[in-house]
């Protein structure tokens, strides 16, 4: 059996200093978390974090660029995950949307409001990548190339 982390995206979107996070179900109780989750067969990371996205929160969004690339796992016994942890703006909030399974509300908080949550982070990389962000790291989209359903001759 061949070894392989589980790949997730995630999104920092950020308005008038505040960053949406939704507040999920999850074995630990409620937690925070940026919108995130895990990209599907026969999508590409950017239609995974848009999906990822809308189903979480209701809004429209459109990633700008990549924060960072984050490996993390809980314990030596746990899942390992390689999140690609994006930044973007949203718009066209649709409030009559349910949110995903396990979704129990979405909040705008600040970073320090998110800091004296720690507690209730889904994983320390949800600080880190407010932190990453704040520091202004930014890196371009056209990093990411996907060669999907290519036919060769």
């Amino acid at each position: 059996m061949v070894w392989k982390p589980h790949v997730t995206v995630a999104a920092i979107i950020e308005q008038d200093r505040r960053f949406l996070l939704v507040e999920e179900e999850t074995p630990y109780g409620l937690q925070f978390n940026q919108p995130a989750g895990h990209f599907e067969e026969n999508e590409d990371l950017i239609a995974a974090v848009k999906r990822e996205v809308r189903e979480e929160t209701a809004w429209q969004f459109e990633p700008e660029a990549i924060v960072s690339l984050q490996l993390w796992r809980r314990n030596p016994q746990s899942t390992t995950f390689l999140r690609v942890l994006f930044t973007g703006s949203c718009h066209s909030h649709d409030p009559t949307q349910p949110l995903d399974t396990g979704i129990v509300a979405t909040h705008w908080l600040t970073r320090d409001e998110i800091a004296a949550q720690a507690h209730r982070l889904r994983s320390p990389l949800v600080l880190l990548g407010v932190d990453e962000y704040m520091q202004g790291q930014r890196h371009p989209l056209a990093l990411l190339k996907s060669f999907l359903d290519l036919d060769h001759e």
